[in-house]
């Protein structure tokens, strides 16, 4: 119940903000990695982005806790995206790992609508501070998506009339068969870059109008092939595994070996006790 009321004050937090798309601009900002003693002071770089039409922007968080608690605050995470709806936030990538040094490596992926993408930053920053971590790096990456758009409009408006110019000239006729193939390849190749110009003006509109934000989480440390884990404890709990399983292994093998002992045993001393009786010598005759 406690999750759920905290991710929902995450993403009444959220949904409150009415920052516009424009407010994004082209810019990179990163902070260096942040130190224990200054967590409580730490903050991302919140940075006011204006006049930014046609950029598409890229968000990215990197969050260092406790491993037992990366899971916990990456599903609020996911649960204040989920509250917002598939129309303004998508999740779109989950990854949890322990790697070889037994340490939590995670990351979540989503698609936001520009207008709530810092707020969305704003809000996970919180959470983790709530959970005892800190954010240890931030950036925002711009590209200018609008200028390549107005561009590739450009490069079409020009292919289109091309074809314009090579259809009338094949309507004028006169042309022998070598003459016509090589204005109708000419026309078929145009077209066929018109094709691509639309298919690359899309995938960049789908850029400008979803913002990618990308939240990392990284293990707060711990020993190299330990983590966070106890030694002491764990050298304990495998001294009492080793010491009941060899407990284990010599009562198994008693169990079977003594009952042949004991047959051993009964037949040597049976053969001991009878082996060097005398013989008594007849009784003689009266």
């Amino acid at each position: 119940m406690r999750n759920k009321l905290l991710a929902g004050a995450m993403a009444l937090a959220l949904v409150g903000c009415g920052e516009k798309a424009a407010e994004d601009a082209s810019v990179s900002t990163s902070s260096p990695a942040v130190s224990e003693e200054a967590a409580s002071d730490a903050a991302a770089p919140d940075v006011a982005l204006n006049a930014a039409p046609g950029v598409a922007f890229d968000y990215s968080y990197t969050f260092r806790l406790a491993d037992d608690r990366i899971s916990k605050v990456q599903e609020e995470h996911a649960a204040a995206c989920e509250t917002l709806g598939v129309q303004r936030c998508r999740i779109v990538d989950v990854r949890y790992q322990l790697n070889d040094e037994k340490l939590v490596e995670a990351q979540t992926q989503f698609k936001l609508d520009p207008g709530i993408a810092r707020k969305f930053g704003a809000g996970a920053i919180a959470s983790v501070e709530k959970a005892e971590g800190v954010l240890a790096d931030a950036s925002v990456n711009g590209e200018d998506v609008g200028t390549e758009i107005l561009a590739s409009q450009q490069r079409s408006a020009g292919s289109e009339a091309e074809i314009a110019r090579l259809e009338q000239r094949l309507k004028q006729g006169g042309l022998d068969k070598r003459e016509r193939a090589e204005l109708q390849s000419q026309i078929g190749a145009l077209r066929g870059q018109l094709g691509e110009e639309r298919q690359n003006r899309r995938a960049g509109e789908a850029r400008i109008a979803w913002t990618s934000v990308a939240f990392n989480y990284a293990s707060d440390g711990g020993l190299p092939g330990i983590g966070n884990e106890n030694p002491f404890s764990n050298a304990w709990t495998t001294l009492l595994g080793s010491g009941g399983t060899l407990l284990s292994v010599l009562l198994v093998a008693g169990a079977a070996i003594l009952p042949w002992a004991l047959l051993v045993g009964l037949i040597i001393f049976l053969w001991r006790r009878f082996r060097g009786r005398p013989t008594e010598p007849p009784a003689p005759a009266a």
